[in-house]
């Protein structure tokens, strides 16, 4: 009995003398290093991929000039043509010319967006006019634009108006085709949700119809503008005395290849620019929708 008695107020003791000392100190985790803004390194490689063809491209073009790989009768040296293209704009006729083709372009494109809206609300809206409008307009648009060349040059001559029509008719198919599909693509429950609440027609194209039609309609908006730049140049290339178009075959015409390629660099490159604000303007208005 006084072994236990004596025993246990020590074990007692022992563990609340253990219990009342202070916790070993744990060494701190070493700091995690700054992380790698992996992602913005990410989207810069991606924004530099697209140009990795082009500018591999352009290091051919000059090592096959300075190697002698390519005949300067086929394909001049790029200074050949930056030169060329530097004379153009300091002498003003590379602005003379650009100046015609965007105005044939802007008039040509607004005609026939105006025209591709109209009809493609009409096929749209209507299922009869649709019935009969799709049809012959779906055997229409496979002709090509140089295939409407000497008819419309019988009617119109083979002045301005000539290259007006012809843009336009380029630019209407794909706006009035993605019209027609931004008011069918609307969903049916939602139709019925304003007949339910009494909507009249207007009201439900206004309200619903067109709300969700827009982006649909803003792509076939750039759509047209890419086919309506494409059908002003080879018209240019046709009937024109002066645009683009007509630069690139003056100058082969006179075996001015540098000229050619300085035209045809100035074509992509505004073609390209109109193309990227599109694409921008179609992102805010899908955004925004």
């Amino acid at each position: 009995m006084g072994v236990e008695q004596t025993f246990v107020p020590l074990l007692t003791g022992g563990a609340l003398a253990a219990s009342s000392l202070p916790a070993p100190a744990v060494p701190a985790a070493p700091a995690a290093p700054a992380a790698v803004p992996r992602k913005a390194a990410r989207l810069r490689g991606d924004a530099l991929l697209p140009w990795l063809l082009p500018a591999a491209l352009l290091g051919l073009w000059f090592l096959g000039a300075a190697q002698g790989w390519i005949s300067p009768q086929v394909l001049p040296p790029p200074q050949f043509v930056w030169e060329t293209l530097r004379d153009l704009a300091t002498s003003g006729d590379l602005w003379l010319h650009v100046s015609a083709s965007l105005q044939r372009v802007l008039v040509g494109f607004a005609a026939g967006a105006l025209l591709g809206l109209a009809l493609g609300s009409a096929m749209g809206l209507s299922r009869s006019a649709e019935a009969y409008l799709l049809p012959s307009f779906n055997a229409l648009v496979q002709i090509p634009v140089l295939g409407w060349l000497p008819f419309v040059l019988l009617l119109v001559g083979i002045g301005e108006p000539l290259k007006y029509i012809l843009i336009a008719k380029a630019a209407l198919v794909p706006v009035a085709l993605n019209t027609l599909q931004g008011f069918r693509q609307t969903p049916l429950n939602l139709r019925e949700v304003g007949r339910v609440y009494g909507y009249t027609p207007r009201q439900q194209v206004l309200e619903i119809v067109l709300p969700h039609a827009v982006p649909t309609l803003f792509t076939g908006l750039r759509l047209g503008f890419t086919k309506a730049w494409l059908s002003l140049v080879v018209v240019e290339l046709v009937a024109s005395s002066e645009g683009l178009g007509y630069l690139i075959v003056y100058g082969r015409q006179l075996f001015q290849l540098d000229q050619v390629m300085a035209a045809v660099i100035v074509v992509g490159a505004i073609g390209y620019a109109i193309d990227r604000v599109l694409d921008w303007a179609e992102r805010r208005v899908k955004g925004t929708t």
